[in-house]
């Protein structure tokens, strides 16, 4: 039994060597393009290669359904069949600030001389616009009313001669106004012909008596004759109220020196 052992001993070292040999040249020789050494625990290990990628070009968005083409819409488009290109149309230079300002200004300067020439300056309504000497006046016409500036008589052209107006009241009562006098230069009635003047005829339901009115003063006519001498008609006489005769300042009889006049 001591001789066995040693026979088997051999046996298993020679076992041993032969597995270590086979082990050997089952291994594979290392490559000459690595020659760092490679941990045991990193021999079986796999590195992962990256690729590098070359870069893409930048994408182009494509022009949506939406969006107008630029270019399309600054091409300019041929003209007939010469193939010549329209001209763009010239565009309007911008308004600067201070233009606009000044185009303003000037509109409320207009505006406010507008308003200062028709405002009143007396208590007949006389505006600036109607007291400044018109130079239409001198076509002169029948129903021309004119006034010189430096008188207050009025008169209104007819049949060739300027007739004075005696009263404000008569004024009115032709329908005349402040809008149709035309104020002349002084002088301005001296080479036409006065004719009579225009007076109103006034009367009262309640009396008899006739008045013509001059200037703020009633003057009673004494009779018939004497209304008709001095060239009236029934239809010149416009009724007011006793109350407004009476009220009036007393003038001189027609024809004069007829003794105090009656009242209505």
């Amino acid at each position: 039994m001591k001789e066995e052992r040693p026979d088997q001993l051999d046996q298993l070292l020679d076992l041993l060597a032969d597995e270590v040999a086979k082990r050997l040249r089952a291994e594979p020789e290392p490559s000459d393009a690595s020659t760092e050494p490679v941990a045991a625990s990193d021999k079986t290990a796999k590195i992962p290669q990256v690729e590098e990628t070359p870069p893409r070009p930048p994408q182009t968005k494509a022009p949506s359904a939406r969006e107008p083409d630029v270019e399309a819409t600054l091409k300019p488009e041929p003209d007939g069949s010469h193939g010549e290109t329209r001209p763009a149309p010239p565009t309007a230079p911008p308004v600067s600030s201070h233009t606009a300002q000044l185009l303003g200004r000037l509109a409320l300067g207009l505006l406010a001389l507008v308003i200062v020439i028709n405002i009143p300056i007396n208590r007949h309504g006389t505006t600036l616009a109607t007291a400044m000497p018109d130079r239409r006046a001198l076509v002169v016409r029948d129903g021309l009313v004119v006034k010189e500036e430096d008188d207050p008589e009025i008169y209104v052209y007819e049949n060739g001669r300027f007739r004075w107006i005696s009263s404000l009241r008569g004024f009115e009562m032709h329908g005349y106004t402040w809008e149709d006098v035309h104020v002349v230069e002084d002088g301005f009635l001296e080479p036409y012909k006065i004719g009579p003047p225009i007076h109103v005829i006034l009367k009262c339901p309640e009396s008899p008596h006739i008045y013509l009115l001059e200037g703020e003063k009633k003057r009673w006519i004494v009779d018939i004759a004497a209304f008709e001498a001095e060239g009236y008609v029934w239809e010149d006489v416009k009724f007011v109220s006793c109350s407004y005769l009476r009220n009036l300042p007393d003038g001189e009889t027609i024809p004069p020196d007829h003794g105090p006049p009656r009242q209505p």
